[in-house]
């Protein structure tokens, strides 16, 4: 358990689709736990981590209220060196703030992060210095992201997200994957391939496999090779049931070393945000995040 948060900085989106709309309960919900508080919006992408990299040091703890982008931007800036972040639901998706078992609502998050533990995760780490908490992929997630612009998030919200997976799903396509794991070359085709930090995402609603730990000093390559509909249904129905049993259209490897080529280049996402196509090199920075989550 962190020591008594007694100085927030709160780094806010004001672009995000929730977090204007919620500043005013997070900061309410805050000041009325007796926190000294400090608010500072960020002003376009990358802005969230120089904040957090030039003020963190001088609180108890970093809460973010934005999308999952200035989440990790946060989570990623202040790793190993702290303070804790905790991260409040103030985008579309929220996949870190509810994977961490955060409230989506504002005020129940700022106290059960308050109240919480800090936990000490791993983060995997591309080849351009960005970082990821959850996990990163190419295939059908990447491409539920695209389906989902941000007009249609902005509207609707997570349904965009929704829709976004029914027109992947629709389209499942399949492409040539070389995925090298500490030098272990694995050729093949597939649909979706994820390098993943967690095993579980959204409040433990879907699993992505057997053995995964957020803090073991891995990452789990998880590629999943549906040959048609009905194999893509089973997985997901094994994902959702947590049903680990071998499956000849799912393979596993951990490592902490990563290199992912898909012939046609395809787009990648990184806890929920686009970043561009592949390849990708990965590697893992064992327990370099430090997070807030409330107490079990």
């Amino acid at each position: 358990m962190p020591g008594r948060i007694n100085r927030v900085l709160l780094i806010v989106n004001p672009k995000s689709r929730r977090g204007s709309q919620v500043l005013r309960k997070a900061t309410r919900a805050l000041q009325d736990a007796g926190v000294s508080l400090d608010v500072i919006p960020t002003d376009a992408p990358g802005h969230g981590a120089e904040l957090a990299a030039h003020h963190g040091a001088a609180y108890d703890a970093v809460f973010t209220l934005g999308g999952d982008g200035t989440a990790i931007e946060v989570i990623g800036a202040l790793s190993r060196t702290g303070p804790p972040v905790g991260v409040l639901p103030g985008g579309t998706g929220n996949v870190v703030a509810r994977t961490l078992g955060t409230p989506v609502n504002i005020g129940r998050a700022v106290t059960a992060l308050l109240a919480g533990d800090e936990a000490r995760i791993d983060l995997g780490r591309l080849a351009t210095g960005q970082r990821f908490a959850i996990g990163m992929g190419v295939g059908l997630d990447a491409t539920m992201i695209a389906f989902a612009p941000g007009r249609l998030k902005r509207r609707i919200g997570f349904a965009a997200y929704v829709i976004g997976a029914l027109r992947a799903f629709m389209k499942l396509e399949k492409f040539d994957v070389r995925l090298t794991v500490d030098g272990e070359l694995i050729e093949t085709r597939a649909s979706a391939v994820l390098i993943a930090n967690f095993g579980t995402v959204m409040n433990n609603l879907l699993a992505f496999g057997d053995g995964i730990r957020r803090d073991d000093g891995l990452l789990n390559a998880c590629v999943y090779s549906p040959g048609g509909a009905r194999d893509a249904v089973r997985i997901l129905w094994k994902m959702a049931r947590k049903n680990f049993d071998p499956d000849p259209c799912i393979l596993y490897r951990s490592g902490a070393s990563f290199r992912l080529e898909t012939i046609p280049p395809r787009l990648g996402q990184a806890d929920g945000e686009l970043i561009g196509d592949s390849p990708f090199e990965i590697t893992v920075e064992p327990l370099a995040g430090r997070v807030l989550v409330p107490r079990r």
